[in-house]
């Protein structure tokens, strides 16, 4: 029966591996789908270059960093390249989340960030930032662990790393052309809300994996209330959502309710194993607003372009989710269980000590890369599109539309008059 147990509970982390896995078409689908098609083939493109490097970077160096003997609670010191180390079923299962980890600042820095300084940042992720902090919580030996810290599947140590992350780079590298313009803040509106919503379903799916075999066992009791509530918690986030931005705005809004499973899901992370289905659901209900109202504060009033909405679903909406643990706990640690304040005070030192290490960590590290590639393009670079300047090909080929509609001796603008379109228009939907 050992040897069975011992075979299911691979399977069950392997199955989990496979759907963290899949989460990264989940990443670039959304991403995609919420910025300009002359930048698709760049979004696929860093999301591949991330599980792909982020994955090699973490083995030789990132999962030592995270999970190698301690040094004073702070750091790993052993491990490297596996050195002694032989459960390859964790460790392969922590590089699908260091990668996701590395991932989200993606999306927040798209449509204008040099595809090498991208590059640069995925190295300082995988290899330091990100197993730094989990170091400090999932180790074992991290000083976090020692005060009683709770991160079940990551809302601090893999959304809000990212999330940190995602804000410095994009405050450092500056908003996109156009977004800001005589006091006004305009809307850049993505090419494929149905390819965003393709990449939020799959997200959704690969999140039972993210959370669900963070339990490290198929444990019968316990497994199915981690699914249970990272649906709920998701389901909560849509409805809450759609009915909050009919109330803010006098209409159901598509890409904030989609984000809105997303600020659900990284709500309920880091206590989906803590938490009844009520409590996932109030916890998901919660992060609708703080999504919109984040989302418009970084927008509007820090002034930080984020195409995405990376920063608020996974920054704002992480910190939510792991101070909920210290409200909702239903083991005896809750505010509202009786467990009083000392928990919820531990979840908000360790908020604290995330944000400030990622982003002095970050800030630095990209101080060190700017000294070595640019890390934006140049303004005609980003206004033709970064597919075709970075990577020589279109996401999409419109070539054919002109040639089977076009007279024999038609000029482009002549050609455009067939859809409607005049150059002036189409000059202004490029840029």
């Amino acid at each position: 029966m050992d040897e069975v147990m011992l075979s299911v509970n691979l399977v069950w982390v392997m199955l989990g591996t496979v759907l963290v896995f899949f989460m990264h078409a989940g990443f670039a689908m959304v991403e995609a789908g919420f910025t300009r098609s002359k930048n698709a083939v760049n979004i696929i493109m860093k999301n591949f270059l991330t599980i792909s490097l982020g994955g090699i970077i973490y083995f030789l160096c990132g999962y030592a960093i995270m999970f190698g003997d301690t040094a004073g609670g702070l750091i790993g010191t052993s491990g490297f390249a596996l050195n002694g180390v032989d459960d390859l079923s964790f460790f392969i299962f922590q590089t699908m989340f260091a990668a996701t980890g590395a991932t989200i600042l993606s999306g927040a820095v798209a449509e204008r960030t040099n595809i090498f300084a991208y590059i640069g940042v995925i190295v300082l992720m995988t290899l330091f930032v990100y197993p730094v902090v989990g170091h400090w919580v999932w180790s074992g030996q991290g000083w976090l662990t020692d005060l009683g810290f709770v991160d079940f599947a990551g809302s601090t140590v893999v959304h809000l790393t990212g999330a940190v992350a995602a804000f410095v780079a994009a405050a450092i590298i500056g908003p996109r052309l156009g977004k800001y313009e005589n006091g006004r803040v305009n809307v850049i509106t993505g090419h494929s809300i149905p390819l965003g919503a393709l990449g939020v379903f799959l997200l959704w799916f690969g999140w039972f994996g993210f959370n669900g075999a963070s339990t490290l066992a198929a444990d019968p009791t316990l497994v199915p209330s981690v699914i249970a509530n990272t649906f709920f918690a998701a389901a909560a986030g849509v409805v809450a959502t759609a009915f909050y931005t009919k109330f803010r705005y006098g209409h159901i809004d598509g890409s904030l309710t989609l984000n809105g499973a997303l600020a659900g899901l990284v709500g309920i992370t880091a206590g989906a194993a803590n938490v009844t289905i009520i409590g996932s659901l109030i916890i998901g209900v919660i992060a609708a607003p703080l999504l919109v109202e984040g989302l418009r504060f970084i927008e509007w009033k820090l002034k930080v372009d984020d195409p995405v909405g990376a920063i608020a679903v996974h920054g704002i909406c992480g910190v939510w989710g792991t101070l909920a643990v210290g409200l909702f706990d239903v083991g005896g640690q809750g505010l509202f269980y009786g467990g009083g304040f000392a928990l919820l005070g531990v979840q908000t030192i360790g908020v604290i000590a995330t944000i400030a290490w990622v982003g002095v960590s970050v800030s630095a590290g990209l101080f060190i890369i700017k000294a070595f590639v640019p890390l934006r393009v140049t303004a005609e670079e980003e206004v033709a599109g970064l597919d075709v300047i970075e990577h020589g090909t279109p996401a999409y080929e419109y070539q054919d539309i002109f040639k089977s509609t076009a007279v024999q001796g038609e000029t482009f603008a002549q050609r455009l008059t067939h859809f409607g379109k005049s150059p002036t228009n189409v000059q202004e939907e490029h840029i």
